[in-house]
């Protein structure tokens, strides 16, 4: 039964120190209430001054004492199990989102930039989209898988927290790589409805995107949703190696945010465009990928923690009623 046991909060066990400045405290009132009785000389006296005083109940009462104490402290540790939950059926379409991580993404015209304000939209959108099969990759001027076709978002959120520019060495946006790169990831012969969402500011270096995606469209029936990031009033873009990104002939760069662009890609994909400052981009992207196929998938088995703290603190409190009724004196 204790078997895989693990405490959450191990450092609070320190509480069980309270039991050995209980036992000091017993042990010198003990010997000092000895001490005190044979200075008396009398056991006459020592009879009438301790009548119905029971040793018995007195220790008894301060070792229910200590097991209360040691129980509510275990508690508060909270011993627990991990659990593993069977894999469940349950209908979905396959997403895969792609996550632009090219330098322009780090111009702050949004709060904290583009690329921070991206990172906590799709982890929102993971969240919304919970029941469906999701992937993830990156691209610059090159695009590259991050996570696999998944049913489990904690893994997918963690490589959305970790994705940074340094994931990719080509810089640019190349949108024809990413079409490119989702292709190959979808799992190959799976009946699902796919859809790529491209998550960037829409500065795309590459003139052969809207081709790419009108040929995965009719090919592969891939729906391709665009969502801008930034503004169009743009921004300068900070240098790796400190101050402002410039060009070859020593301008400061700017960057602004291609809308137009970004729904020309959408329209050829077959999808929709939306821009990430409207309140309602996420269910916009929630409604249209409700629309895909589903297919029946058996979901990753999950892990769960059972705790048993609930039971140590019902089996401290019956012991402390139980010591409230025990008297001192017979």
């Amino acid at each position: 039964m204790l078997n895989g046991i693990k405490f959450e909060n191990p450092d609070l066990l320190h509480l069980l120190w309270v039991l050995a400045i209980q036992a000091g405290m017993l042990a010198w009132y003990w010997w000092w209430r000895q001490r005190t009785l044979q200075h008396l000389g009398s056991k006459e006296l020592e009879k009438r001054l301790l009548l119905g005083f029971s040793p018995q109940r007195f220790w008894l009462k301060n070792l229910l004492f200590a097991v209360i104490v040691s129980l509510i402290a275990v508690a508060i540790a909270n011993p627990r199990k991990m659990t593993k939950l069977a894999p469940a059926k349950q209908q979905s379409a396959d997403i895969l989102i792609a996550l632009d991580v090219s330098r322009s993404m780090l111009a702050n015209d949004v709060s904290p930039n583009r690329l921070g304000k991206a990172k906590v939209f799709i982890q929102d959108l993971i969240k919304k989209l919970r029941n469906e099969r999701i992937g993830l990759l990156v691209f610059a001027g090159d695009a590259f898988p991050q996570a696999p076709m998944t049913n489990d978002p904690e893994i997918l959120l963690m490589f959305v927290r970790n994705a940074a520019p340094d994931a990719v060495n080509d810089q640019g946006t190349d949108f024809e790589a990413a079409i490119q790169t989702a292709s190959r990831m979808f799992p190959p012969g799976s009946e699902a409805g796919r859809a790529l969402i491209i998550v960037t500011d829409g500065e795309n270096h590459t003139p052969d995107a809207l081709a790419a995606a009108q040929k995965a469209k009719a090919d592969e029936d891939l729906t391709i949703h665009t969502v801008a990031v930034g503004t169009a009033g743009g921004s300068t873009i900070p240098s790796p190696i400190g101050g402002l990104l410039k060009d070859y002939n020593g301008q400061i760069v700017r960057t602004a945010v291609n809308e137009s662009a970004l729904r020309e890609l959408a329209a050829a994909g077959g999808g929709i465009a939306v821009n990430l400052n409207n309140g309602n981009a996420l269910d916009q992207l929630e409604k249209a990928v409700s629309q895909l196929r589903k297919t029946t998938v058996e979901a990753q088995a999950s892990l769960s923690w059972k705790s048993y703290f609930q039971y140590l603190v019902l089996a401290a409190l019956l012991l402390l009623i139980a010591e409230q009724l025990i008297r001192w004196r017979k």
